[in-house]
């Protein structure tokens, strides 16, 4: 028996731009954000949203871009890392995260500047639990956590100074 891939029109608002994209229903998210758009900066680890390397921002919230049918994001607002540079210049996220050496393969990298985005738009002024509680979703395994924690309350302090 074979089957027929019944491809389905949908509309994807990511950084800024529409694009009209063809995808069989059972596509996820990550994997035309990857595959179909060319955005790798958005990473696939687990496959089973543990891990937290798939996040971006759907309608502003964080969300597991692995766990989610393309279909599902149809017609909404979508960011991922490469939507919060306009030029070559780092955000102030980046360049926290930079200076606090609170990278190191950077593969778990893209997914903590999106949450930390998220999290510094609806608390300008996160404690450190906190922050630690937006970013228990972001699984690292080469840091020991303290260094991005350090980069996220010195992301929070240049906003702050503007």
């Amino acid at each position: 028996m074979s089957t027929v891939s019944q491809l389905q029109s949908i509309t994807l608002h990511v950084n800024g731009q529409s694009y009209m994209v063809e995808v069989e229903p059972r596509w996820l998210l990550s994997d035309v954000l990857r595959h179909q758009l060319g955005l790798t900066g958005t990473h696939v680890g687990c496959e089973q949203g543990v891990c937290g390397a798939c996040t971006v921002l759907i309608d502003g919230q964080p969300q597991r871009s692995c766990l989610l049918f393309a279909v599902q994001a149809d017609g909404a607002e979508i960011k991922t890392i490469e939507g919060f540079s306009s030029n070559d210049s780092l955000t102030d996220v980046q360049q926290a995260f930079q200076d606090r050496h609170a990278l190191q393969c950077g593969y778990c990298t893209p997914a903590m500047v999106v949450t930390t985005e998220a999290l510094l738009e609806r608390n300008p002024n996160p404690t450190e639990d906190e922050i630690r509680e937006a970013l228990s979703g972001n699984l690292c395994r080469c840091t020991g956590y303290q260094f991005i924690v350090e980069a996220v309350k010195d992301a929070a302090e240049r906003r702050r100074r503007g």
